[in-house]
């Protein structure tokens, strides 16, 4: 089944990520505190503080810093307490744009939101106004070249929902997210590394821009993206360079 094209956006994501790496740590450990609050602290027994841990892993942070805010989430230590919020909205040509944030002072955080959507061309909209247009899903994304036939034999067998082909040549697999962790560990005991292993909102259907409209919603989507209290951005846009 042929998908839309993402390698170029997944490349700049990345790229802008790596630009953002003292940012990195902050949002982990506050998605290490949520999830050690919601689940426990053993890792054993709660699936999304695993995910954290790795990410945690993958950015470099020290395992002492990783127990501490554990500790803290789950009593042990007197620490913050964040809530998560969501929040959907419009972007250019308007495109669908939902923005995860965790804060601890809801007041401030939605009106740093409202304030960067309206001052760079976009409109805040209601709880439910884009959400629909997004498939919470596992998503997994292995590079061009890769063999989709290998990739799908691996991950249909461990339970993933669809395996994509898209237009310039990556390979793409869902699944739901209980099921995120089987996928993960099958693919990767197969051998296959993917550039993107999450548990994401997908755009069920993208909009194109390009040109002036296209440097716009990347100015808002990164003036969104800097802001203290947001974790992800999610939105529909294919933006061309």
């Amino acid at each position: 089944m042929a998908g839309h094209s993402k390698w170029a956006n997944i490349q700049h994501r990345k790229g802008r990520q790596d630009e953002k790496r003292g940012k990195v740590w902050t949002r982990v450990i506050r998605e290490i505190t949520v999830a050690a609050r919601q689940g426990g602290g053993d890792l054993g027994m709660n699936p999304r503080l695993r995910l954290a841990v790795e990410k945690a892993k993958a950015a470099n942070m020290p395992a002492d810093t990783v127990k501490k805010n554990i500790d803290k989430a789950t009593g042990n230590l007197e620490g913050v307490s964040y809530e998560e919020i969501r929040y959907e909205g419009y972007g250019i040509g308007g495109a669908a744009v939902i923005v995860d944030c965790m804060t601890d002072n809801r007041v401030r955080t939605v009106a740093e939101v409202r304030h960067a959507f309206s001052k760079y061309g976009g409109n805040l909209g209601t709880e439910g106004s884009v959400a629909f247009q997004f498939k919470h899903c596992g998503q997994f994304i292995f590079a061009p070249g890769t063999s989709e036939d290998k990739v799908m034999e691996v991950a249909l067998e461990a339970g993933a929902e669809d395996v994509l082909s898209d237009d310039d040549g990556a390979v793409e697999v869902l699944c739901a997210p209980p099921d995120f962790e089987a996928v993960k560990n099958a693919l990767e005991k197969a051998g296959f590394k993917p550039e993107v292993a999450e548990v994401t909102m997908r755009a069920e259907n993208s909009i194109e821009l390009a040109g002036e409209d296209a440097l716009r919603m990347q100015k808002l989507l990164d003036v969104i993206e800097d802001l203290d209290d947001v974790q992800d951005v999610f939105h529909n846009a294919q933006i061309s360079a």
